[in-house]
């Protein structure tokens, strides 16, 4: 995993610089925002997302400024679903990332205005992709998808109608193949589609491996939920169980939960088998998914 390490590191670098680049520097008006901006995406984080879009490239070998924007648009509307799951009417969270939520940094206002700002420049950057005005429409087609209420937002929808309720794994799965996996699927497909049509094996197999992904990075999310502390990962421990949310946990028992994230991992690295050694970033982040402890 060295490899990876050094990987993962030089493209959190990457996307760091690509993202501050895109962002409204702070000392423009209207300053407050702007400033909200940036506090909001440049706070740190994992980046899987951007790391996933990286590793599909290096895969398919797309130019380092698509896979940029591309990235960054992803990750822009990532910050903006953490901005407004974390206010009072969503989630009520006042911790990301181990700093005072958006809405505790500065008011709900200001958070909100953040969040649509984030989510329409997400659009801007991909708009602005180094790639052909053909390729430029799919992108956003399957991102707009990914992230509205077919997707994201919709699997957010149903989360909030659902609380309180007790709900089956068939109904959870389909809430997080939505809310989770949607916008971290969008990271595979979007560099599939610059190369493959989506009736393709090869697309289809990268899509499948994606879905698994985000389904399993959603049970460990869950798990951590479940067996880490506030100060690990950077957010409320127990939210969801606070909330009387259904999880995975809540339902199969943490035991049965790590027994599916494993099996979300093994099927994912079989949708790779007919890809070669480019494909070990992506083989590497499945694991990653399942081991992370944050």
């Amino acid at each position: 995993m060295t490899v990876f390490k050094d990987f993962q590191s030089a493209k959190t670098q990457q996307i760091e610089t690509a993202l501050a680049r895109y962002l409204p520097a702070s000392h423009i008006e209207p300053k407050r925002l702007h400033e909200a901006m940036r506090y909001s995406t440049l706070n740190g984080g994992k980046r899987i997302r951007a790391m996933l879009v990286y590793a599909t490239g290096d895969l398919l070998e797309i130019q380092q400024p698509i896979l940029d924007s591309i990235a960054s648009s992803i990750e822009l509307i990532h910050a903006y679903s953490l901005i407004h799951d974390d206010l009072p009417s969503m989630d009520d969270d006042d911790l990301r990332r181990g700093k005072p939520s958006c809405h505790k940094a500065f008011d709900e206002a200001t958070a909100i205005l953040t969040g649509d700002a984030l989510l329409t420049l997400a659009f801007n950057v991909l708009a602005k992709a180094d790639c052909s005005n053909e390729q430029k429409i799919t992108c956003i087609q399957l991102l707009s998808q990914a992230a509205g209420s077919r997707g994201m937002v919709g699997g957010q929808a149903i989360d909030l109608t659902n609380e309180g309720k007790s709900i089956s794994i068939a109904e959870i799965e389909n809430m997080h193949l939505h809310k989770t996996g949607a916008l971290i699927c969008s990271c595979i497909t979007l560099v599939a589609s610059l190369k493959f049509q989506t009736t393709d094996s090869q697309y289809r197999h990268l899509k499948h491996y994606a879905e698994c992904i985000g389904l399993a990075f959603q049970v460990q999310d869950d798990i951590l939920d479940e067996t880490s502390s506030t100060s690990t990962l950077g957010k409320t421990q127990g939210k969801d169980r606070q909330a009387e949310k259904s999880t995975y946990p809540s339902i199969l028992g943490l035991k049965a939960s790590k027994h599916l994230t494993k099996d979300l991992h093994d099927e994912a690295i079989q949708s790779l088998s007919n890809f070669d050694h480019r494909a070990n970033y992506l083989r590497d982040i499945a694991q990653f998914t399942i081991s992370r402890i944050s």
